[in-house]
């Protein structure tokens, strides 16, 4: 299992400042979520991890070892710029970029095989690059990326491209790698899959971290302390029961029976809202909403950015 730590990493072009001060740790054996808006310099901090660009000042560590071109050898990356080479054949492709990796004729062959059975491909040895589809070039550059079962994995955008079942087999194959030892940092705009997969994360804006840690910390830090209850009753009855002990968000009929969306207040606790609406309504659920990876992604950035406008003003002033 491969840890990786990036530590106060700073990247300019020319006047543009793409990373200002960036550390992260990703934990062995987990799958990190680097996220960010378009911009944010997610990209470029994969290509300084990667050795394709250098960074200004910080460093980049791989299980305590500083990052060295030996550690290639130990990487897969899937970019979200794909680079199949359009004229070659599937086969001849798969072949010429596993022995690049360092895979024997043999073993490179014995191994696509396996993978191409296991997405269904296995016809396509002959077939040119140029003539397949998207999701299906995809699918042949994600087996690349793979192939020499690297212990550190970044991908960029995997699910770009793909239909729902194979998006799913990709998600599938991500977790069978993690169970298996490999680190897996994923790039993504897919917050639904940041749900389903990512342990932690890293938030990048503007070139600095704004949020970062486990994403179940993450969405507990968030609550808003906001509960859903189905009941039998009308609303009057429920907003005089409540009266100015709770905030009465919203409130709806759902169906056979009302709904309402209550966020309790001081030091009000779920026990004290609960015992207070039975008194006077039927309840029949309650659930509490807790703000999806989606909704905090948009929060996050969103004040960031409104200090980051008055900070600037104020320096203008």
């Amino acid at each position: 299992m491969y840890s990786l730590e990036a530590r106060n990493i700073r990247k300019s072009f020319n006047d543009f400042v793409a990373l200002d001060n960036v550390s992260i740790a990703v934990p062995p054996g987990t799958v990190f979520g680097l996220l960010g808006p378009n911009g944010a310099g997610k990209t470029t901090l994969i290509r300084i991890i990667n050795q394709i660009t250098g960074p200004d000042e910080g460093e980049v560590f791989l299980n305590g070892e500083k990052l060295s071109p030996h550690h290639v050898a130990h990487i897969g990356y899937l970019p979200e710029e794909r680079g199949l080479y359009k004229k070659m054949k599937v086969g001849e492709q798969c072949m010429y970029l596993a022995q690049l990796k360092g895979l024997s004729k043999s073993e490179a062959k014995s191994r696509l095989m396996d993978w191409f059975r296991k997405f269904e491909i296995h016809t396509w040895w002959d077939k040119k690059i140029e003539d397949l589809s998207k999701g299906m070039a995809q699918k042949v550059q994600f087996i690349t990326t793979v192939l020499h079962n690297p212990q550190l994995l970044i991908l960029d955008e995997p699910f770009s491209g793909f239909d729902p079942i194979n998006a799913e087999l990709i998600r599938k194959e991500m977790l069978r790698m993690k169970n298996d030892g490999a680190t897996i940092i994923l790039s993504t705009h897919d917050m639904g899959s940041v749900e389903e997969l990512c342990d932690n994360i890293a938030l990048i804006n503007r070139g600095k971290v704004i949020l970062d840690g486990g994403v179940k910390n993450i969405k507990q830090q968030f609550r808003t302390r906001l509960y859903e209850i189905t009941y039998e009753g009308t609303a009057l009855e429920l907003t005089i029961r409540l009266g100015g002990d709770y905030e009465l968000v919203k409130s709806m009929k759902d169906g056979d029976h009302m709904m309402a969306q209550i966020r309790l207040t001081g030091d009000k606790k779920l026990n004290d809202l609960v015992s207070a609406v039975m008194q006077d309504v039927q309840l029949i659920s309650v659930h509490e909403i807790v703000p999806s990876m989606n909704d905090i992604f948009i929060e996050a950035v969103t004040q960031f950015n409104q200090q980051h406008e008055q900070d600037l003003a104020h320096h203008q002033a």
